[in-house]
């Protein structure tokens, strides 16, 4: 999606025969000889005209490079340093660990910061580590701390609670572990599309005057994981960041914590704002869809099932995936279409149109999608 409404910009003439033409005209200029289509001279004009062609398609792209709706890659990043706007690294998942004692002690017992737990069946390939110490008093059987995923990327995000729970490095009397939240907020290195995008809100970054897109900026530096932000002020002086995950995710308490943290830096924000970060309320859908195809395309009909499969699970992914998307069932029968669906049971069919406010997302709770056969 562009960033702003601009024209169409090419640098360079790409158009084969505009080129050709110039380059004859030129050459009959400086030798006052008149060429003819057959003239031997042409071959090698032509040749000349292909190779410029192609010397004015590299300038064309060079020179959109420079601009940002156009950049990619290291070129981005160097738009980026001219803003102060880096490129976020791979955010590690967190989650949070809660140590068990096999009995009540008479002393107190540390938790060392770095103890490593693993997730049930990861092999060993994969661990959580606490990010700081804790003591459990004299007497007390249970305590929770936050950890972190050794390795960066989203490959340490949802594990569901419980699913953390073997010991790696060994503690005293600690009889078991186990994680009490999801585990979340893991992302790679931030996708140009996304870098591109803080570049642009950068502008409003330089102001502490409390522009809307100042706090969409900022926020989104808090992690690479977070897909989308909101800014309103749902009173005089106070400002609530809505925060949404890459994936549609909710973000976990961390990332809240985080983005708390970047947004009371007193450089960023004003004196006299109250400012809470928290997630999106969720505005719950059910799915439900009949399905037919033409029976002239039997031959194809598992293929055909498969992809409609896969577009209901790209739709769920696409309502779920920007805060304020109205549940919009239009655009569930348009992919179904496209994916081969000959038509479907317009009299059950769900969700219905239903808006959502900019401070909360659509999740679905149930789907269900049958196959009603083949029709004429």
């Amino acid at each position: 999606m562009a960033l702003v409404d601009l024209p169409d910009i090419q640098f360079t003439e790409q158009d084969e025969q505009t080129i050709m033409n110039d380059i004859k005209l030129f050459y009959e200029g400086i030798t006052g000889i008149s060429l003819g289509r057959a003239d031997p001279a042409m071959t090698v004009l032509n040749t000349l005209g292909k190779y410029i062609i192609l010397q004015n398609v590299l300038i064309d792209r060079v020179a959109k490079a420079e601009l940002l709706p156009f950049a990619n890659g290291p070129i981005l990043d160097y738009l980026g340093y001219f803003t102060k706007t880096e490129r976020l690294p791979a955010a590690y998942a967190t989650t949070t660990l809660r140590f068990s004692l096999s009995t009540a002690l008479v002393t107190s017992q540390i938790i060392p910061a770095g103890t490593r737990v693993s997730p049930d069946n990861s092999e060993g390939e994969l661990y959580f580590a606490t990010v700081r110490d804790v003591t459990l008093s004299p007497g007390q059987l249970q305590i929770d701390v936050a950890a972190r995923c050794l390795e960066a990327g989203e490959v340490g995000n949802g594990f569901v609670v419980g699913d953390i729970n073997t010991l790696i490095d060994p503690v005293p009397y600690v009889q078991t572990v186990t994680n009490t939240s999801v585990s979340g907020g893991g992302a790679d290195v931030e996708d140009d599309d996304s870098y591109r995008e803080r570049i642009r809100l950068s502008n409003d970054s330089f102001t502490t005057a409390g522009p809307r897109d100042a706090y969409i900026y900022w926020a989104k530096t808090a992690s690479s994981a977070i897909l989308d932000v909101q800014a309103t002020s749902p009173a005089d002086m106070e400002v609530l960041v809505t925060i949404l995950l890459d994936g549609g995710e909710l973000p976990t308490p961390e990332i809240i914590e985080a983005v708390t943290s970047v947004l009371n830096v007193r450089k960023i924000r004003p004196l006299t704002d109250k400012v809470t970060a928290s997630g999106p309320d969720l505005v719950e859908y059910d799915l439900n869809m009949t399905y037919y195809i033409h029976e002239d395309d039997v031959a194809m009909e598992e293929s055909i099932k498969a992809e409609i499969q896969q577009a209901v699970s790209d739709y769920v992914i696409w309502q779920r995936s920007k805060l304020g998307r109205d549940i919009n069932p239009s655009e569930l029968i348009r992919r179904v279409m496209i994916a081969g669906a000959h038509r479907l049971d317009q009299s059950s069919l769900l969700p219905l149109y239903t808006p959502v406010p900019g401070t909360s997302v659509a999740r679905e709770v149930t789907i269900t999608l049958n196959y009603g056969g083949l029709s004429e």
